[in-house]
């Protein structure tokens, strides 16, 4: 066979490389498509590097952030809304269980229809029934479209004050009380804070967020943990005092996405990471990128091609659920994010090891950054299996790639993907 291969490829494709016999186009390496939704709740991995389920199967993580979802949906709208996501594939969703004015809620943390999250306003020792029967409600409600909730046990950045007052001991008895009440739903990872900018500038918020993931732990250990830290980018395993209680390595950032999850997966105490936030479709909070298809294709395989176990898309109108939210779910941002699951899901993404040192792309790979733009960003991402019997890679501009072919095993099928399009040729 060839031992270098020098490919010519055009804007937005995905290169696979597969042993013959292995994996065509759009098929599955199972022998099945599994007829029941994962068993709950998930796990890392033996390995440490992707996630599981309670049988030991891989599974993705692909989800939505519907953030105010339990404050501004009724059970029947949130019930359609789980049935469309799941329609497309998504498994995960990111909802607040404290929503306020910062997350598209109301000042006071009301649901739609007046419930109160606590019955002393700002008391956390006193959480109201009501409020959770509510939230109780919506979690079985996703669970029946096998949906896990990404639960943010505190969304810090609109409600930071409010713990501040509380202490330590009322934000440990908090925790407590969300991993007692939910250590039974199964259908749930647990993430804390939200845009948490004060991580690594006030120890006092720090340890208070410590204080609710401690008690989370220490009455659910059986859940997944996770957080958010600061924007423009940050990954859970920054915080050395939050990194006992994470399970599970969030990767936050608005620049090219392999950077800070690779950042994660090379960290020497590393964990399953999975990207919990990039840009948005509909949205641009930094002036950089649109949420436009190119932005979102971009983020997402790069993201899979960097060591990642899945990935959270965002949407403006289904994180605010603002006016015209139900005309705005079959997106472009959301049909492709289905493409992207389809086609990982059809071969052996576990077992997929970053091509960090370029011993497999060994030219025309671009450049690697880990901040600025990322329409201006030209850096192809490959991955291999261990075995050599599947490489792939990224390609987001019109380039030429050299592939060592001494990375592969045997006979050697090339195919190339169309993420805008969900096509194969070659």
């Amino acid at each position: 066979m060839n031992i270098i291969r020098t490919l010519a490829l055009a804007a937005s494709l995905t290169f696979t490389l597969c042993v013959a016999g292995q994996v065509r186009p759009g098929e599955s390496q199972l022998s099945a498509k599994p007829a029941d939704f994962p068993a709950y709740p998930l796990k890392a991995s033996t390995n440490g590097r992707y996630l599981v389920d309670q049988n030991e199967t891989p599974t993705l993580l692909v989800g939505d952030s519907p953030h105010s979802l339990f404050v501004n949906l009724s059970p029947h709208q949130a019930d359609a809304y789980f049935a469309n996501r799941a329609s497309y594939g998504i498994n995960a969703v990111w909802v607040e269980v404290l929503c306020n004015t910062y997350t598209a809620g109301r000042a006071d943390g009301s649901t739609y229809d007046g419930i109160i999250p606590f019955t002393t306003p700002g008391d956390m020792s006193t959480p109201n029934p009501a409020y959770f029967r509510r939230v109780d409600q919506m979690v079985r409600l996703a669970a029946n479209h096998g949906i896990q909730i990404v639960m943010d046990a505190f969304e810090t950045a609109g409600w930071m004050s409010v713990l501040e007052q509380n202490g330590i001991q009322k934000a440990l008895q908090y925790g407590k009380f969300l991993g007692n009440h939910y250590k039974n739903f199964n259908n749930i990872i647990w993430i804390t804070g939200n845009d948490f900018q004060t991580w690594n500038t006030s120890s006092t918020d720090n340890r208070l967020v410590a204080a609710i993931m401690r008690g989370i732990a220490s009455t659910d250990p059986n859940h997944l943990q996770t957080t958010e830290l600061n924007y423009l980018v940050s990954g859970s395993l920054d915080d050395p005092l939050l990194v006992p209680y994470t399970t599970l390595a969030g990767a936050y950032t608005y620049y090219p996405t392999y950077a800070e999850v690779l950042d994660q997966y090379n960290a020497p105490n590393f964990v399953p990471v999975f990207m919990e936030e990039a840009n948005y479709e509909f949205e641009d909070n930094t002036g950089m990128d649109y949420g436009d298809p190119e932005t979102l294709r971009r983020q997402e395989y790069w993201t899979m091609l960097s060591g990642a176990t899945g990935q959270l898309y965002g949407n403006h109108y289904t994180w605010t659920f603002e006016s015209g939210w139900q005309h705005n779910l079959n997106t472009p941002g959301i049909r492709q994010l289905q493409y992207m699951k389809d086609f990982f899901s059809a071969r052996q993404w576990w077992d997929l090891v970053p091509d960090q040192t370029h011993t497999v792309v060994i030219a025309g790979y671009g450049t690697f950054a880990d901040s600025g733009s990322i329409h201006d960003n030209d850096y192809v991402t490959a991955a291999r299996v261990p075995d050599g019997s599947l490489v792939l890679a990224f390609c987001p501009t019109s380039t030429t790639i050299t592939v060592n072919m001494t990375q592969m095993r045997g006979l050697t099928n090339a195919t190339w993907f169309d993420p805008s399009n969900n096509t194969f040729s070659g």
